[in-house]
């Protein structure tokens, strides 16, 4: 049996084509079979467009400048569009933020869940019973009407639950969850994460989930890759990122999190100023200028990536090196 990562994700860089910018500088993280892992940090971070590169999803007018994939083995980027659609829904699918603009408003539920099978394996005789069953393990209280109605018609909620049912349709190695529960109120979050966590683990899957809120992923996943502006800035198990964060950023996130003792009066902690655009970042630490622990060669250097054991920061000064 092979020791090897399910997915490797290697030196990945990406830019706008014409007048280039750099979106993603030299990201590496890796999944093992049947393992979680998390890849946190703020809107406009990276961690979406590292996510679409795996399924060869970027928008137009961004690509891979640098580095590898690696998925059983194979270079995702070196495969042509044929054997990345086989790959894609078949082997690795996705479960995207908002589900609107993943289902087809003018065709029945029914129907697309079926096209995703007959795109790949072609229908069977009990294709529709393995989506009437799937839509009813998701939590569709209806599945003769979701068969037969528009995705206009269920709630955010439920169209969430249809998404998952198609991205499972095909029983795919790696599911991709990016941000799914953005748009949903607290209870139906908590709903979704546990479908999402029982169907992972009932089917002995590896997930990769994309969130900017590291309460999410607290329970969900076995290792957290933390990014700012472009990098990847710590790594390591959750147990010891939420125990002992090495990285200022990473410390400021955790900071930020409401907590069960505190009061509805409390202020939360925030960490000040702006995010920096990955493309302006140039030879010095993206979090420099919102850092506190901040010297002269933050602001002249970019911090190389240490690794101590499973974990990992890009710091000169990590939070326990000095007081």
């Amino acid at each position: 049996m092979s020791n090897e990562p399910l997915l490797s994700v290697v030196d990945l860089g990406i830019a706008t084509i014409q007048d280039p910018r750099t979106l993603v500088h030299d990201v590496s993280f890796h999944i093992n079979s049947g393992e979680a892992v998390g890849v946190v940090g703020e809107s406009g971070s990276g961690k979406t467009l590292s996510a679409l590169s795996i399924l060869g999803l970027l928008p137009r007018g961004v690509g891979v400048t640098n580095g590898e994939i690696l998925f059983n083995g194979n270079d995702l980027l070196k495969l042509n569009s044929e054997d990345l659609r086989h790959i894609r829904g078949n082997e690795i699918a996705m479960i995207y933020q908002d589900p609107m603009t993943a289902l087809n408003p003018v065709m029945k539920l029914g129907k697309q869940l079926l096209e995703v099978i007959a795109s790949h394996d072609g229908i069977k005789a009990n294709s529709e019973n393995q989506v009437r069953d799937l839509l009813s393990e998701v939590g569709i209280p209806d599945v003769n009407r979701a068969m037969v109605s528009y995705a206009h018609e269920f709630s955010g909620g439920m169209r969430q639950r249809i998404m998952i049912a198609m991205a499972l349709l095909l029983s795919p190695k790696l599911l991709i969850a990016d941000e799914p529960t953005t748009a949903l109120d607290v209870t139906i979050q908590q709903q979704i994460l546990a479908l999402v966590s029982d169907a992972r683990k009932k089917r002995n899957m590896s997930m990769l989930w994309i969130t900017h809120d590291l309460g999410v992923v607290a329970n969900l996943v076995n290792r957290l890759n933390v990014m700012y502006a472009g990098r990847i800035v710590e790594s390591g198990s959750v147990e010891e990122i939420f125990r002992m964060p090495k990285h200022p950023y990473t410390a400021g996130l955790l900071s930020s999190l409401p907590t069960s003792t505190g009061t509805n009066r409390e202020r939360l902690t925030s960490i000040s100023g702006v995010p920096e655009k990955p493309w302006l970042v140039g030879n010095s630490c993206g979090f420099a200028a919102r850092c506190s622990r901040a010297q002269s060669r933050c602001h002249n250097e970019i911090p190389p990536s240490i690794s101590t054991g499973e974990s990992s920061v890009a710091c000169f000064f990590p939070i326990g090196s000095y007081s």
